[in-house]
């Protein structure tokens, strides 16, 4: 996301997610598992996709229950359109979750209560307007167990049309 963006949703994070499990700055997942063996070759496909594409043009829509938290959903047909070129480099390797398109999402709350996660719901809610969302980059992680470790980041460099 970008800078101003990124404050934002960390801080709900940070306010919200259980403490025990917030091993990761707010994000939006494409990819929930891919092989560590890919690693070279995703960064070198990244690399291409970051130096041509312009950053995605990307709306928050609204915010939802995720039963036991709360997600802020995101309409991004490009974003999506990035994903899926991603997607069929390494169609052979993707588990069966990852075959499927994703639902865009910021997740701000997970593990709560029921109650817990109503209540953000309707707080935030309350004041929510649709708006654009900057799309800085793409990222990869390796998940330790736990905390998670940064592979490497890349901003969308491409001339906008």
């Amino acid at each position: 996301m970008g800078a101003a963006d990124q404050r934002r949703f960390d801080a709900l994070r940070a306010a919200h997610f259980p403490p025990e499990r917030n091993h990761l700055a707010a994000h939006v997942t494409l990819f929930h598992q891919l092989p560590p063996s890919c690693l070279d070759e995703l960064a070198r496909l990244l690399r291409r996709i970051a130096a041509d594409t312009p950053p995605p043009a990307a709306m928050l829509r609204e915010v939802y229950l995720l039963g036991r938290g709360v997600a802020f959903r995101i309409d991004s047909p490009d974003l999506l359109a990035i994903r899926e070129r991603i997607a069929d480099h390494f169609w052979g390797m993707l588990t069966a979750q990852d075959r499927g398109t994703p639902r865009l999402h910021i997740t701000v709350q997970n593990k709560a209560t029921t109650a817990a996660a109503r209540a953000l719901l309707a707080a935030l809610a309350a004041d929510f307007r649709p708006r654009s969302l900057t799309i800085a980059g793409l990222a990869a992680y390796h998940y330790r167990g736990g905390p998670w470790e940064s592979a490497f980041a890349l901003s969308f460099r491409g001339a906008r049309r």
